[in-house]
């Protein structure tokens, strides 16, 4: 069964998720060189404290963090580390989840570290663009491959690779919850979208090949080849009409 938010449900859910954009709003901000992955997340923590919420990751699966920071080749669920210090040049994944009166908001965002080239601009654009195409297939009556096809066709057109080990999902009550949603068409995640349904889309790129490895901590996933990687995530729910994206920072419809 796929949960459907609808009344003071989706009331809460809308504050989570306007909580998690505040909080990642306030992380991206204080990326710049110099800084380590580890204070961004002890300021996550900060932050999210202060809007009265909680992580929705710290602790899950027993991971590690407030949040997910994940640079350059890493693709998710990079941990804060006080030995890695960015450094100008370097895009920087800031995927944060906060639980705000028994609701999960989920949000992600690649960010350049003071600057970054060309070649990594264009990753960053295409696969923010590649989000907004999902969310504009989340409309009821279609089918999360409809989502899964706008995404892949734009990230394989401009000749990207789209992650296949990790997907979009659910989320409402639990951080993870039906249905999967593929950055890639998937014909046996194939639910049909109806209204209620809250979604975090959330495509995962990489600017050379698909394939990625988990390393030793058992978390951070790292592209294979070395080749950079980025993140994009809004959650979204699907409408009567219009998609109406929850984690902008302010609530929009396309």
């Amino acid at each position: 069964m796929i949960p459907l938010k609808r009344g003071q449900d989706l009331e809460k859910m809308r504050r989570a998720c306007r909580v998690a954009r505040q909080v990642l709003d306030e992380l991206a901000a204080a990326v710049k060189p110099g800084c380590t992955t580890r204070e961004l997340d002890d300021l996550a923590g900060v932050i999210i404290a202060r809007y009265g919420a909680r992580s929705a990751f710290l602790g899950y699966r027993k991971y590690p963090c407030q949040c997910c920071i994940s640079v350059n080749d890493e693709v998710v669920h990079g941990m804060g580390k006080p030995t890695r210090r960015l450094e100008f040049g370097d895009i920087v994944s800031l995927d944060v989840g906060v639980v705000v009166d028994g609701f999960v908001g989920d949000t992600a965002h690649t960010v350049p570290v003071g600057g970054c080239s060309l070649e990594a601009q264009r990753l960053l654009d295409v696969t923010e663009k590649a989000l907004f195409d999902g969310i504009a297939a989340a409309r009821a009556g279609n089918r999360v491959t409809d989502i899964s096809r706008a995404v892949q066709r734009l990230v394989e057109a401009n000749g990207f690779g789209v992650v296949r080990e990790f997907t979009g999902h659910g989320v409402g009550r639990n951080l993870h919850e039906e249905p999967q949603i593929p950055n890639y068409v998937d014909p046996a995640c194939n639910d049909r979208l109806l209204p209620g349904m809250t979604l975090a889309i959330e495509p995962m790129v990489t600017a050379g090949k698909a394939a990625i490895k988990i390393l030793n901590d058992r978390w951070t996933a790292v592209t294979l080849d070395g080749s950079l990687s980025a993140h994009f995530e809004h959650t979204v729910l699907v409408t009567e009409g219009d998609p109406e994206v929850l984690t902008c920072s302010a609530p929009a419809r396309l």
